[in-house]
């Protein structure tokens, strides 16, 4: 049994350090299972930074990921960022992100809504990139649709504030081409005149298979009180049946206090426009507080619009650190969620935002009258709606929690599922990643397999439901002589049944970087190794 110190601080948290458990309240406790009841695991310091163990907000803690567009495709919820990255000032000290370095959007995919897989970066603008006709790619939404009777992809993306772009594929995660070699909308597009901001685009394939994008944002320069009150800035347009090209001319969307961030969502027949209110002037009673989401529905995808009313507060007023807001609601199994950017993974790792922004996701409930009930945007967000099943591959870059870990693409085979292979990587002693919600079955595991590499190795510390939980297994690794030199490796774990967490945990050599992880896998009980 491992024996930590865990002792509650006074933000709520716990400090473990090895030897003993004391609770809060000086009391002794030699069961590592009572003391994780008893200070809860949410409550733990297990090194963690942004996403604690328990929270499923943010999406990803590894990495940053902002202006969040969901797509729905066979059983799994694909989420595309703009890829927001740490820059840098000559002394090497992190500044405040310009948003002028971005070429590449994140993809992260779950079937559960709690782990995540990470697909990596998609390379879009710029010399090393699909559209090279781009400088900079934001704002990503994203389409799927039957073509000829084939699956085809479309990723959206705006080259700053000048254009939209759109890219191909024939899989969710790409490979990614630029089918027209540039901008599938411009200031030359018939019907944006007017527009400050050609960017932030949301997509919407109807049930008839017709399409429509929608676009713009912005505000004049010292605006008058009616230019802040209706910018005019927002757009639909028709596209074309292989959704590379536009039909038609732009119809304008008079969104109240319109600033950016379009979104588009279809219920019970009715077609709702959201989109981030500005910040300019006093805005009535009525109209949209700033920075705060807003929607208006219609008839039809084009329009017009009737305004309804704001839905989700600036992050400010749930995290303590504010900027824009960027969100994109979507339905998946028969429920609705929103997902949104907030700073907090950076306010947890600089002490503030610095524009650094991260995805959530939280719940969308409507009214009987189809109306949007206000949303509670929070760190807890949202259980997982399936099992992950331990049984099956499971990708190391599929993470609920993690601890000082990083991912990179390898140069493994990929599994059947997908064209794309991570790993995760800069593995350090006392690093750690873990997966929510494992169902072991009645029979439960009687192995684990995971594909390792690296010139040190270590130790992996199977342990469930906490990082200070029941040990079942412990995977000896060995150098296998170079960080993408693969070797699949197995150990027996004790019997273990029911509905986990499952945490790895990595040990070796201090200041080292131990080993890769490509994949694991547990074998049931009664089944052949």
């Amino acid at each position: 049994m491992l024996k930590v110190e865990a002792f509650a601080t006074s933000d709520h948290t716990a400090s473990i350090t090895t030897d003993y458990i004391n609770v809060e309240g000086g009391d002794v406790v030699y069961d590592v299972q009572q003391a994780v009841a008893e200070i809860g695991l949410k409550q733990l310091n297990t090194g963690a930074i942004g996403k604690l163990p328990g929270y499923s907000n943010p999406l990803m803690s590894h990495k940053f990921g902002a202006d969040p567009y969901a797509l729905v495709y066979n059983g799994r919820v694909y989420v595309y960022m703009t890829n927001d990255a740490y820059e840098y000032d000559s002394n090497g000290n992190i500044k405040d992100n310009t948003y002028g370095q971005i070429k590449t959007i994140n993809v992260i995919s779950s079937a559960d809504m709690v782990n995540w897989t990470d697909h990596g970066a998609i390379p879009v603008a710029g010399a090393n990139g699909a559209a090279k006709w781009a400088g900079l790619s934001w704002a990503p939404a994203a389409a799927h649709k039957v073509i000829d009777g084939k699956d085809k992809f479309f990723l959206y993306f705006a080259n700053g504030a000048g254009g939209i772009g759109v890219l191909t594929a024939d899989s969710p995660t790409g490979p990614w081409t630029d089918p027209i070699g540039g901008p599938l909308v411009s200031f030359a597009t018939e019907g944006v005149g007017g527009v400050v901001w050609l960017f932030d685009p949301a997509v919407l394939v109807d049930d008839n298979g017709s399409a429509y994008l929608y676009f713009g944002g912005g505000i004049p320069n010292n605006p008058t009180a009616e230019q802040a009150a209706h910018p005019n800035t927002a757009r639909v347009i028709r596209l074309a049946d292989d959704m590379v090209h536009t039909v038609g001319a732009a119809s304008a969307i008079d969104a109240p206090y319109m600033f950016e961030d379009s979104g588009i969502h279809k219920y019970n027949g009715k077609y709702y426009y959201s989109y981030c209110s500005n910040f300019a002037g006093t805005h009535p009673d009525g109209m949209p507080p700033a920075g705060e989401i807003a929607y208006m529905v219609s008839d039809s995808p084009m329009g017009p619009f009737t305004y309804v009313g704001s839905i989700l507060k600036n992050p400010g007023a749930f995290f303590g650190v504010g900027g824009n807001n960027h969100h994109a609601i979507f339905e998946f199994n028969n429920e609705w969620y929103v997902v949104y950017h907030a700073q907090t993974l950076s306010k947890a790792a600089l002490g503030e935002g610095k524009g650094y922004r991260s995805t959530h996701i939280n719940k969308v409930q409507m009214y009987e009258d189809g109306s949007i009930k206000s949303i509670q945007a929070d760190m807890e967000g949202v259980a997982p709606v399936a099992a992950l099943n331990p049984y099956q591959r499971t990708e190391a870059e599929t993470i609920a929690w993690q601890a000082g870990i990083a991912t990179e693409p390898s140069t493994a085979p990929a599994g059947s599922s997908s064209n794309i292979n991570l790993d995760v990587t800069n593995i350090s002693n006392g690093d750690w990643v873990a997966v929510s919600n494992v169902d072991f079955g009645d029979k439960g595991a009687a192995s684990f397999t995971a594909n390792v590499a690296g010139n040190v190795g270590g130790k992996i510390e199977i342990r469930l439901d906490s990082p200070i939980g029941q040990v079942i297994g412990t995977l000896n690794v060995k150098s296998t002589g170079g960080d993408q030199s693969w070797k699949l490796l197995q150990t027996e774990v004790a019997a273990v049944g029911g509905v986990h967490n499952v945490f790895l945990m990595f040990q070796g050599g201090d200041g080292s970087k131990l080993l890769n992880l490509d994949y694991w896998q547990f074998t049931a009980a009664g089944s052949r190794k």
